[in-house]
């Protein structure tokens, strides 16, 4: 009998590099999750704060246990090690160790977005 698969809550950015790379683990794995979008709506950054003692993101529920300020990167070690997972050879469609680039950071502040991979589900 296989394992049910984990329930997910994630807690990210609108546009961020880190945020990204903790979705593009979910692409990767074919993971269903919730996403909270903590800019788009401040209530979610709020609760963030209260379930994970902190204020930076991402911060990642799996399965009641919270991943907080966490890299796409930590997230895949932690399934991984947990059995949530098996192992893949399927590259992440995105860095899943960095944050976003100056240019992006730029590209942001002017309202553009190129080449963002983020797709809302």
């Amino acid at each position: 009998m296989s394992q049910p698969a984990p329930v997910i809550t994630a807690y990210v950015k609108t546009f961020c590099g880190w945020s990204e790379g903790v979705r593009a683990i979910m692409r990767k794995y074919e993971l269903a999750f919730e996403e909270k979008d903590i800019i788009k709506n401040p209530a979610f950054r709020w609760e963030m704060e209260q379930k994970s003692g902190q204020p930076l993101s991402p911060c990642v529920v799996v399965n009641g246990v919270m991943l907080a300020d966490i890299s796409g990167e930590e997230v895949e070690r932690y399934l991984l090690a947990e059995g949530l997972v098996g192992n893949s050879e399927k590259e992440a469609d995105a860095p899943i160790d960095r944050a976003c680039s100056d240019e992006a950071h730029a590209a942001m502040a002017a309202g553009e977005v190129p080449g963002a991979k983020v797709r809302f589900v």
